[in-house]
């Protein structure tokens, strides 16, 4: 899994879509019983820092929009930003 890059906001939903489920499929493995290996634990935290990253990069966007300025001009912000946020 890359980075987020500039994409349309139809393409980022089907973007955090795709990472909600697959973050989905591991949650529902876990909790029927069947252990996450070291691999797979790594990967539900990568999963969760890109969702975090593809909200706020939607956030923005549409932040953007509403103000009347390119929503193209939002970036993506590194993890270490949108994990400090507060819920």
């Amino acid at each position: 899994m890359g980075t987020v890059t500039v994409m349309e906001d139809d393409d980022l939903i089907a973007r955090i879509d795709a990472l909600v489920e697959h973050e989905h499929r591991l949650h529902t493995r876990s909790t029927q019983g069947e252990p996450l290996s070291e691999a797979e634990k790594e990967q539900l935290a990568e999963l969760e820092v890109r969702l975090d990253q593809c909200w706020d990069l939607l956030r923005q966007r549409r932040a953007r929009r509403h103000a009347g300025q390119d929503p193209d001009e939002a970036a993506a912000r590194p993890a270490e930003v949108v994990e400090r946020y507060q819920q």
